[in-house]
């Protein structure tokens, strides 16, 4: 399938960014399920592509397990960046209108209907987290 692809990008002149066309083996939950350790290095072109663990795609973190432990600490990140960014922007303005900021910037959580394998204490972190960001934007 890579052949493929080299050869039709090349007939319509296009070309394929190396840091981003990335290989991924995904583990199996069982460890007895696991075929192999060793793959053969795939190629794109005269390209080695490169196999790894994790790797951002739209902007969601996949990772080899299959887990959203990944995505959900960079929504924990992202979720304090946005508190600070309004925290520093808008200290002076009234509850009602700090309320409305919050909830337009900071509970835009779109990618939680994607989570569906994560650990118990990632929620809980982000949870914590989402009352630490409250705390702080109405200075609690």
């Amino acid at each position: 399938m890579l052949s493929v692809l080299y050869k039709h990008s090349t007939n319509i002149d296009m070309t394929c960014n190396n840091k981003k066309t990335v290989c991924m083996v995904f583990k199996p939950k069982l460890r007895t399920k696991i075929v192999a350790d060793i793959f053969p290095q795939f190629s794109l072109g005269t390209n080695l592509l490169q196999f790894v663990t994790e790797f951002k795609y739209l902007g969601h973190v996949i990772t080899d397990n299959l887990t959203d432990d990944a995505d959900m600490q960079q929504e924990v990140r992202n979720l304090f960046v946005r508190t600070n960014i309004l925290r520093r922007r808008f200290y002076k303005r009234s509850v009602d209108v700090k309320r409305i900021l919050f909830k337009s910037y900071c509970i835009c959580l779109y990618d939680a209907a994607l989570w569906s394998r994560y650990n118990k204490g990632s929620l809980r972190k982000l949870s914590s987290r989402y009352n630490k960001c409250v705390k702080l934007f109405f200075w609690v």
